[in-house]
């Protein structure tokens, strides 16, 4: 169980200033690359999606904390920046750049009990962590379940829809890359551990997998055989 606050530090008004900040910190991030950085060109390598991305992994985090008895506020907290330096930082580091991030935010921002500073922001830190999420506090295992579920939903199948112009490929290969939507969901039900969270991936698997049966009848001469592509192409950090 999560350590308790017993009256919320953070009041509705200042989680949407927090939210502006996330959003003008993403946005900047991109404007100030010169070349354009990390394939800007790819769409979860902007500013937009990234945030779209962080508010669906607050909306699930917050629901697998409540129905776990995580903290919730630290949980929801830690999911708004917890990819707050993804577009400026290297992948294997952006998690420790956003800790420091939201250390900073919570510092200077208000009078945040130091307990809920540290437990947001090792949450951040460790989001990235690819062990047993048992090992993990519950509002860190909260925040890497939503981060997991956000990628096999209806926005991960969108985005490998996308990847198809990206790479030259036509529609015939759409079941394909719904086919590399499932497998990350089938990874996902081997890794997770909550009842929530093995609720939600449960339902998305069962959507993804009638999708993917649909294109395979609708689109005529589609090689439902076709093996799913090689997921480490440079962008798979999405």
């Amino acid at each position: 169980m999560g350590v308790e606050i017993r009256e919320s530090p953070v009041s509705d008004a200042e989680f949407e200033a927090m939210k502006e900040f996330v959003h003008d910190y993403l946005a900047a991030s991109v404007e100030n690359e010169k070349k354009g950085g990390r394939m800007r060109w790819y769409p979860w390598h902007s500013a937009e999606y990234r945030f779209n991305h962080i508010l669906n992994v607050v909306d699930l985090a917050e629901q697998i904390a409540r129905e776990e008895g995580a903290n919730v506020d630290v949980t929801r907290v830690a999911a708004l920046f917890h990819d707050t330096a993804k577009l400026e930082a290297e992948q294997d580091v952006h998690a420790e750049v956003g800790a420091q991030i939201a250390r900073e935010y919570l510092l200077s921002h208000g009078d945040y009990p130091e307990s809920f500073t540290e437990q947001v922001c090792s949450a951040v830190r460790d989001h990235s962590y690819r062990g047993d999420l048992t090992d993990l506090p519950l509002e860190t295992q909260c925040l890497i379940e939503a981060d997991v579920l956000d990628k096999v939903g209806a926005n991960g199948t969108a985005l490998m829809l996308l990847r198809m112009g990206y790479e030259s490929r036509s529609h015939m290969d759409a079941a394909e890359m719904v086919g590399r939507v499932i497998e990350r969901g089938e990874d996902a039900q081997e890794r997770i551990e909550s009842e929530t969270a093995r609720a939600l991936v449960h339902r998305r698997l069962k959507r993804a997998r009638w999708f993917q049966e649909w294109l395979e009848m609708e689109v005529a001469e589609m090689d439902s055989a076709t093996p799913p592509g090689d997921m480490t192409t440079g962008v798979g950090d999405d």
